[in-house]
């Protein structure tokens, strides 16, 4: 890589030779936290956690980002990516039913050559927002088991407004389209862990269930109709969201049960719903290096 296009901001950046683009990132991976994670969705965590490797920097400007403080204020810790396989066979050693790369796009080239240069045991997951190219996610074709992404607006002023990212639908849908297409049929053991598919992540904001309503009509519309939703109630006013009064509250019971209606009565066959209590500080992981160090 000389230049610097994975994510579709194509900032055309020498990151090797220090040159920061929109994701602020340098060219050796950015690590905040490894953990197992427990509150991902039940086919990924299981009973032993998932293994979360959470990347700093993104692609994306979400002012509502859970995040923040890695997504924004770029909090992580610079490592090499012989320490990136050390942290992933020692996720691996502790139990971990998958390997879970989380804001990955902008380290795609690292996990690449990671994954071409050791076969893991357990599953792939490449847990995005969805801002994806499609070249890059070719390059990623038979490396990747499991793709958990994002599909969080329909509307280009609002995806502007909230993530500075005009153009988000109509990239992540044809992101979307690529990663069917690389795993068609969603493949779960006995036991009901993921072993390879697509799983599509909705996070209803409050005030914006018009943008829900259109996301799984999408879904139902122009995908299989065994694509996997899941449906998040989670929001947590976080980051910049006071700055939109919309977006400084959490999602009501009523609107959340609107969203599942529209989830029931869209045709789409499989969908994951949460409780309207995971709306909580609770469940927003402690960035403090834990597993990096």
């Amino acid at each position: 890589m000389d230049v610097c296009n994975q994510c579709p901001r194509e900032c055309c950046v020498d990151r090797r030779n220090g040159e920061i683009g929109f994701c602020r990132m340098p060219y050796n991976p950015v690590v905040a936290r490894v953990a197992l994670h427990m509150w991902e969705e039940p086919c990924i965590s299981g009973k032993n956690g998932s293994g979360t490797i959470f990347f700093s920097g993104c692609s994306l400007k979400c002012v509502y980002c859970q995040n923040y403080e890695i997504s924004h204020e770029d909090f992580g810790k610079e490592i090499t990516q012989e320490k990136l396989v050390a942290i992933i066979n020692e996720l691996i050693g502790k139990g971990a039913h998958n390997i879970n790369f989380v804001n990955p796009t902008h380290y795609s080239h690292t996990i690449i050559d990671v994954l071409q240069n050791n076969r893991l045991p357990v599953p792939v997951v490449y847990n995005c927002s969805g801002y994806e190219k499609v070249e890059t996610l070719k390059s990623l074709e038979g490396l990747v088991d499991i793709y958990l992404t994002d599909l969080k607006y329909y509307s280009s002023e609002v995806s502007q407004k909230y993530s500075l990212c005009r153009d988000y639908f109509q990239v992540a849908k044809q992101a979307i389209f690529e990663m069917k297409r690389q795993l068609p049929e969603d493949v779960f053991s006995p036991d009901g862990m993921m072993k390879k598919g697509v799983i599509i992540r909705h996070l209803v904001l409050p005030g914006n269930l018009s943008q829900t309503e259109r996301i799984l009509s999408f879904i139902s519309n122009e995908l299989p109709g065994d694509t996997v939703v899941s449906l998040m109630s989670q929001y947590t006013p976080c980051g910049e969201s006071g700055k939109f009064p919309e977006l400084s509250r959490r999602l009501t019971k009523r609107e959340y049960e609107r969203a599942a209606d529209y989830l029931y009565y869209s045709g789409i066959e499989n969908g994951f719903i949460q409780e309207i209590s995971s709306s909580s500080e609770t469940y927003i992981p402690k960035f403090n290096l834990e597993g990096v160090l």
